[in-house]
């Protein structure tokens, strides 16, 4: 589809103005730069479960995982992440009905569920830390660290980019830019709830087993 362009003379002065299908460009390539950047972020998970598939089982005589994962903990924290991205949803709900306080509400409750889930892996960190279980202990630790402080990291970047968006629909309303911007945040919020999946089936759970 064309771009297309009207121009209009007024007491000398041109006046250019742009049709809907510069916009409608200027949302398929932010969806398709969007879908690039996640596909790359695949790559890297990708490599971050391929190292830990081979380093994870080389505990250097020091813990393995059966000696320091709490499960229990764990689940509480996989629950706030899936709680996460339900509400986060809710939110999506509400912003195609045009109820823009109904979307901040629940993305809030998006917000405060995400910042409950980095709180419970950093004190998981503090903990394995406190214990001498450090990066630096084995190539297990070094690669559980990687792999999960990358999640970690990623999620602490989603909670500002929620808060940002809260700030810009709180200014500016649900307008397309806005709507376009939280629909790019909801791809990138589930895309981390299925790796934290991963995560918790292939590092915590198998590396629970003796």
């Amino acid at each position: 589809m064309a771009q297309s362009h009207t121009a209009a003379a007024d007491d000398g002065a041109l006046h250019f103005y742009v049709t809907d299908d510069e916009h409608g460009h200027a949302e398929g390539g932010t969806m398709l730069g969007f879908w690039l950047y996640l596909m790359s972020d695949c790559l890297i998970f990708a490599i971050l479960f391929a190292t830990y598939g081979v380093l994870g089982r080389n505990y250097a005589a020091g813990p393995s995982g059966a000696d320091l994962f709490d499960l229990k903990l764990v689940a509480v924290n996989t629950s706030m992440l899936l709680f996460s991205s339900i509400t986060y949803g809710f939110a999506m709900l509400e912003m195609d009905k045009g109820d823009q306080r109904m979307t901040q509400r629940w993305l809030a409750v998006t917000g405060a569920f995400g910042l409950a889930f980095v709180g419970l892996e950093l004190y998981e960190f503090a903990h394995l830390i406190h214990e001498g279980a450090t990066p630096q202990r084995s190539a297990f630790l070094s690669s559980f660290f990687t792999l999960v402080g990358t999640h970690g990291l990623h999620v602490t970047f989603g909670l500002i980019w929620l808060v940002t968006l809260m700030v810009q629909v709180h200014q500016r309303g649900l307008i397309e830019a806005n709507r376009r911007r939280l629909m790019c945040l909801s791809m990138f919020w589930h895309f981390l709830d299925v790796i934290w999946i991963g995560v918790f089936t292939f590092v915590y759970l198998m590396g629970s087993l003796k």
